[in-house]
This record gives C-alpha cells, structure tokens and sequence, in this order.
C-alpha cells in the first residue's frame, strides 16, 4: 500500500502515564530542594508547562526550587542549585537505585501503564501510515517503554540526547527524516504530510515552528489529554482549550483514537 502521512508520536503522556512517575519524581526533587517547604501538585506543574519552554522535567524541578525560593524573597543568584545533583536526585527516584542498568531498574519507571498497544502501530502500517518517535524523555527512559515493554525492535526515535528541546523543532525533522529513510517512502510529487502527537503546549508549538521552517510540507499537531487532566470535566476542558490555543487541530482522549480514518480526515 503506497504511504500516504507520518505520523510522530511523543511519549510520556500519549504512550505511557507519567503522571505517577515523571512527575511524581518531580514533586518528589523539589520538595527535596525545598527541604520539605514545597511540593508542586499535577495543576502546578501543568500550569508551569503551559509556558511552553518547560519540556524538560529536570530544568522544571530547578524552575520550580528557584521560584521557590524567590517567592521567600531569595533571589536565584545568590542561591547555590546545584544543577547535576538535582538531575541525580530526579533519576534516582525515576530510575531507581541503579541507574546505568535498565534490566535492574527499580523506580517509578516500572509502574507506568502503557497508553496504546503494538497492535495499534501494526494498524497504521497495515494502512499506510509511517511512524517513529520524538520525545524529550532520555534515550534509555523512551526505549525501555518502546523495547522493553512494547516489545518494538528498533523503532526510530529521537530523544533527549539527540536534538534541542521542543518546542525546537529539529527534533521533529531530525524523525521524519528518518521515518521515510527506513521506509524507503517514495516522495512523489510532495512531502508526505506530518502529524504530531502530543499533551503539552510545548508540543504544539513545536508543530507551529515546523510549519513555520518548512511551509512546503504539511505539518498537524494533534493533542492528547494525558489521564491526569481527564477529570474533573471543567480541567479536562480547560486543558483541551490549551492545547488548541497552542495550535492541536484535535485533542483526543487516547492516542488509539487517532486512527487511520482519523488520520484521513485530519488531511482533507
């Protein structure tokens, strides 16, 4: 069947929950730097995330400490974070007790439930549908999902380690390059068009910067409301309207819901 889009996924909160996890070890780092003074809730950090520059969970925990602080009347450069430890404590409730060994991690990580299946990917390839991953989420972190419990061999993915941060788009270029280049899709006449998957405003607008680069090719944002912000109905509604603001054509309850279908109507 000759492909007809792209699709990209993020992964924390459209292919794993995260709630319990990355951000737990969020809350988690900055009550430890605030020694127990301050602990973010899920609308807090929602709300930090609805800046847009906050993809990183790590330079949130220190923007978190540093607000922190200078709500105490300290301002942050006269304060001695120490980035590197705040990134060690973070992983170490993430990951666990070993840091360096997935097969022995021990942390939050082991408990995230997956928010699709295999089959559902297997479903977009049986329709013509190219796919990979592009997330914020570390090298490790993002493949123990997509190997380890997907069972996925080899799936593209650019993570951390390998682009700047969204709502940079090079990333997401960097991914849909590489999707055709293993697929061997043949470009015809135009571009194959984009879509991206993600629950943060900072994924949106990473969609926003792709078609602002790259104007000759079609490019969709497509929200997803993480389980955290599914209830009550008035935050789940107010979430879906930051996402839309910040550029979704749709906001969906579960990734599975983009199906190809979907898909095709997003493009007509």
């Amino acid at each position: 069947m000759k492909n007809f889009a792209t699709v990209i996924f993020d992964i924390d909160g459209v292919i794993r929950d995260v709630g319990n996890s990355y951000r737990r070890a969020l809350a988690d780092t900055v009550e430890h730097f605030t020694q127990g003074a301050y602990r973010p809730s899920q609308a807090d950090i929602d709300e930090l995330k609805e800046e847009g520059i906050w993809n990183n969970d790590w330079e949130a925990s220190q923007e978190f400490t540093y607000r922190y602080f200078e709500q105490q009347g300290q301002p942050r450069a006269k304060l001695d974070l120490n980035y590197e430890a705040i990134v060690d404590y973070f992983q170490r409730r993430y990951r666990g007790t070993e840091l360096d060994n997935p097969d022995q991690w021990n942390g939050y990580i082991t408990q995230e439930p997956l928010l699709l299946q295999p089959a559902y990917l297997q479903q977009l390839t049986a329709a013509g549908i190219l796919w990979g991953f592009f997330s914020g989420a570390t090298q490790g972190s993002a493949r123990y999902v997509l190997e380890k419990r997907l069972g996925l061999q080899s799936p593209i993915l650019v993570a951390m380690e390998d682009a700047p941060g969204k709502p940079n788009p090079t990333g997401l270029f960097q991914a849909t390059l590489a999707v055709s280049a293993k697929q061997r899709a043949q470009l015809e006449s135009a571009p194959l068009p984009v879509i991206y998957v993600g629950d943060t405003v900072a994924d949106m607008y990473t969609v926003t910067q792709a078609r602002a680069q790259q104007p000759d090719r079609q490019w969709i944002g497509v929200g997803i409301l993480p389980p955290h912000a599914q209830t009550p109905a008035n935050y789940a509604t107010d979430y879906t309207h930051k996402l839309e603001e910040a550029g979704a054509a749709i906001v969906l309850n579960n990734v599975e819901q983009l199906h190809p279908v979907q898909i095709s109507g997003l493009l007509s």
